[in-house]
């Protein structure tokens, strides 16, 4: 019997959901992260800003992910505001 490995993770949900959360900081600027994507944090000079900047660093890491072959390509991808 033959065992093969791979590196490729199990297909996640077909609808991927990132929660957001945004403070404003001591000093104005604007902060968000999606939790659930390392490293995606991102400053800004207004929320909307900071937001965005922060999703498209999410969507860099689905695409790369989907790209290696990692993941199977997501059927929908939305964006929530987490309120504190």
């Amino acid at each position: 019997m033959k065992v093969t490995t791979t590196d490729k993770k199990p297909p996640r949900s077909q609808h991927l959901r990132f929660n957001v959360e945004v403070e404003r900081e001591t000093d104005g600027r604007w902060i968000a992260e999606i939790p659930e994507v390392p490293g995606a944090l991102a400053y800004g000079e207004t929320e909307e800003q900071a937001i965005n900047k922060a999703y498209a660093i999410a969507l860099r890491a689905v695409a790369d992910d989907v790209e290696e072959c990692r993941q199977e390509p997501p059927t929908s991808i939305s964006l929530e505001r987490v309120i504190a």
